[in-house]
């Protein structure tokens, strides 16, 4: 399993990369591995205003269909279009090709309080 040490967590498996005032935001290594083979993603509109924990879209696998939520507010800047013929990218480079927006923060101080690569392995571990 990998948890790239520059990446933040959310208790809720997504991770976020910081890029200046804007985070680009995917699921987990564990995550996809958890779902299986992925074969759908919802993506939001862009331009779309999102609260910290707000659902904004789906990942559905041949096992199951799960929310994907927001770590941090923001404003949708860009979706991961490639992901909507090639779902499985996630599965593939789940922190690479496989992210699934980018937020354009309006508070970066909430990436603070987001898991650490370490916190994150440890609770992957617990649940």
């Amino acid at each position: 399993m990998n948890f790239p040490a520059d990446l933040r967590y959310t208790p809720s498996h997504e991770w976020v990369r910081i890029e200046g005032d804007e985070a680009v935001v995917g699921i987990s290594d564990f995550a996809q591995s958890e779902l299986g083979d992925i074969v759908y993603v919802e993506l939001p509109s862009v331009g779309r205003t999102l609260a910290k924990g707000e659902a904004f879209g789906v990942v559905e696998s041949v096992k199951t269909v799960s929310d994907v939520y927001a770590p941090v507010a923001g404003e949708v800047t860009a979706v991961n279009t490639d992901l909507e013929p090639h779902a499985e990218t996630i599965n593939q480079d789940p922190y690479g090709a496989g992210w699934i927006i980018r937020l354009r923060m309006s508070d970066p101080s909430e990436a603070e309080g987001l898991l650490t690569a370490e916190a994150y392995e440890k609770h992957t571990k617990e649940h």
